[in-house]
């Protein structure tokens, strides 16, 4: 192949040409060095605006002030008087002290009081045997019940803080919707998770609250994503463990879930014999109608 002598390029317009290529690939070079960068920018930036949103949110959530506790519970606990009627109560303000509940002391009427965690594995088994006959002596006026949420497993959840989630959860529908609580209860017991897992997710526990046929569903859904009774839970539980049981003379050593109570009485039988429990709130019942029913011995006259 030849060139006509007038078309081939001399040795200086090779070279410029040579010089021309490598300033617009240095040219592109510099073009991508920048737009990498600027993206790089940006993303750091959008990363960074990211963590401090998270950060931002975490310090809100810790610092935020107290609310007030869970309508319904201004004993600390719901209470379903005879005939499985909830006893309706304003909540609880922050650092206020709990109303604590004036029992019947008649002797025809058991008070049976619970203190339970919903990660405790005994809790489960003692709301297991004995939940269907509490709320038969309940409907039947025999009896009363009030239950208290605490968390006491709280960092036995893998990290979860599933005991405190779920007595949040719990207040929730105390709060809202009351009637349906010892339902709730039940399926949270009927739905346990082992100790040492995450528990149920937040979803689970408005899926359970749906379950129990609760009113007001949307707003207990955002109340369990918002953890919303986090301060009251972790006060309860303090109460419960450093505080006197109202209408008991249980010591605080011996606190732990469940503490079962009836007319002031801690029951500490088998949690796996309904019998036995059942033939505890009839003496228990029994001891009270003696006391209330007891002709005072009449003092000598001075003479």
């Amino acid at each position: 192949m030849t060139y006509g002598g007038s078309d081939r390029p001399t040795k200086n317009e090779r070279r410029e040409a040579a010089r021309e290529k490598a300033r617009q690939l240095r040219d592109q070079q510099r073009k991508r060095e920048r737009r990498n960068k600027f993206l790089i920018q940006g993303g750091v930036i959008v990363a960074v605006v990211a963590i401090a949103a998270l950060i931002g949110t975490l310090i809100w959530q810790n610092i935020q002030p107290e609310g007030p506790g869970p309508r319904n519970m201004a004993s600390d606990g719901l209470l379903y008087d005879v005939g499985m009627t909830p006893v309706e109560t304003v909540a609880l303000q922050p650092d206020e002290e709990p109303t604590a509940t004036v029992p019947d002391e008649s002797g025809t009427v058991a008070n049976i009081v619970t203190y339970v965690d919903y990660l405790c594995p005994f809790c489960g088994q003692f709301e297991t045997t004995n939940g269907d006959q509490i709320r038969t002596m309940v409907e039947s006026g025999a009896a009363t019940i009030e239950i208290h949420p605490v968390a006491i497993l709280t960092n036995r959840s893998a990290g979860s803080q599933y005991s405190l989630r779920a007595a949040n959860a719990a207040g929730c529908v105390a709060d809202a919707s009351p009637e349906q609580f010892y339902d709730y209860n039940a399926l949270l017991f009927a739905n346990q998770p082992e100790e040492g897992t995450t528990g149920l997710s937040n979803d689970e526990l408005k899926a359970l609250a749906a379950d129990a046929g609760v009113t007001s569903l949307s707003s207990i859904e955002q109340c369990i994503d918002d953890t919303e009774f986090k301060s009251w839970v972790q006060d309860a539980t303090n109460r419960f463990l450093s505080e006197p049981i109202p209408n008991s003379d249980i010591e605080t050593q011996q606190r732990g879930t469940p503490t079962v109570v009836v007319n002031g009485k801690q029951y500490t039988g088998s949690l796996t014999d309904p019998a036995e429990f059942a033939s505890f709130v009839l003496q228990a019942t029994a001891d009270t109608y003696t006391e209330a029913t007891a002709t005072p011995t009449p003092e000598p006259d001075d003479e």
